[in-house]
């Protein structure tokens, strides 16, 4: 069983950064591909990166591309999203996720969100 625990969510001003880590535990983490998706308020969960198990390869949703780098640190156990020039539209509960084999597949673990809120 894999358990993935986020932080690194506050209150910052638009145009502000952020880096949310998600530390995992359990077997295979170096394995699997990570991701990272939020949801806002009234809204569907939506993805925002991922990165593959080597971290050779990552994806980004067009909303947040150019302004978010997602790495890892195997050795570690830990994922991170740098988010860069934020704006109030980021304002959004963030949850890493673990498990998919691709960056264009969703994992079935899941952390309890960390929250970031972004003022105009």
């Amino acid at each position: 069983q894999v358990q993935l625990v986020e932080s690194g969510g506050g209150l910052v001003q638009a145009g502000g950064s952020l880096r949310l880590p998600c530390a995992a535990s359990g077997p295979a983490f170096s394995m699997y591909t990570m991701g990272w998706f939020r949801q806002a308020p009234g809204k569907e969960r939506e993805f925002v990166a991922a990165i593959s198990w080597s971290g050779g390869s990552t994806r980004y949703a067009d909303s947040v591309k150019g302004r978010s780098t997602i790495i890892r640190d195997n050795a570690k156990n830990t994922v991170y999203l740098q988010m860069n020039s934020l704006k109030p539209e980021d304002t959004a509960v963030y949850y890493c996720n673990s498990g998919s084999s691709s960056t264009f597949s969703v994992g079935d673990y899941w952390g309890q969100g960390t929250q970031v809120t972004v003022s105009s």
